[in-house]
């Protein structure tokens, strides 16, 4: 016997906006990142070696946030997608979530 999907289907629109702004803002701070970067390396105001240091921990951060921003962005595409299969009829879209 089949069983039943039900999705709330406004719900699931905001959890895709959210998701969405997730990523975009994660997108701004791995450019906000790109340029604090810049400026150690190009920098004298800050020692040579705690200036390298901060840009080495700065280095490693931002492409951590640019991934978990590129996730965000792909979340918000699958729920999109899963809204649409459900909304069409789709059993193959609806699968994902049970």
């Amino acid at each position: 016997m089949a069983e039943e999907v039900f999705m709330d289907i406004p719900q699931v629109q905001k959890m895709a906006e959210s998701f969405g702004n997730f990523g975009e803002i994660l997108q701004g701070v791995a450019k906000a990142l790109e340029a604090a970067i810049m400026v150690l390396k190009m920098s004298a105001f800050v020692g040579l070696v705690g200036g390298f240091a901060v840009e080495r921990y700065l280095s490693m951060v931002k492409p951590r946030v640019e991934n978990m921003a590129k996730k965000m962005l792909e979340l918000q595409g699958d729920l999109k997608g899963a809204i649409s299969h459900y909304q069409t009829g789709d059993e193959t879209g609806s699968a994902r979530f049970r």
